[in-house]
């Protein structure tokens, strides 16, 4: 195993991301046709938020009770995703090491951390992909 293997080896590059003037629609739209679970939220360049399918769910009532996807509609219509995110999320660096990374996920229990270099988003890392990290090396 290599042991200061930088985050950005692993990390997904190609991310998606809403806006924060977007609305909920667009996050759910996204989160299903990609299969993702986790969305930054940007204001122009800066990430000011993360989303995720669990911050959806807890706000949907369809998958609980039978004919309920009217009050879905409502509640969807009545929040904002500054409302819904994670507001200030903690970013990592690109050059941190995937060890370092996995024990900010591991103690600070997160399940995905924005990556940035200087300044920008880079990528996304999640505890998948540091699970995926951790199979490979056995």
């Amino acid at each position: 195993m290599k042991r200061r293997e930088p985050i950005s080896h692993i990390m997904t590059k190609n991310v998606l991301t809403v806006k924060v003037t977007d609305n909920l629609h667009e996050v759910i739209d996204l989160i299903k046709k990609n299969h993702i679970r986790h969305l930054p939220v940007l204001d122009g360049k800066e990430i000011v938020g993360m989303v995720s399918r669990t911050d959806i769910n807890r706000l949907t009532f369809s998958s609980l009770f039978e004919n309920q996807e009217g009050a879905d509609e409502a509640v969807l219509e009545m929040l904002t995703i500054p409302q819904v995110m994670t507001q200030k999320p903690r970013t990592v660096e690109a050059s941190l090491s995937i060890r370092d990374v996995a024990e900010i996920l591991t103690v600070e229990e997160y399940h995905a951390l924005p990556v940035i270099e200087n300044g920008g988003l880079v990528g996304i890392v999640t505890t998948t992909d540091i699970i995926k990290y951790m199979l490979e090396q056995y």
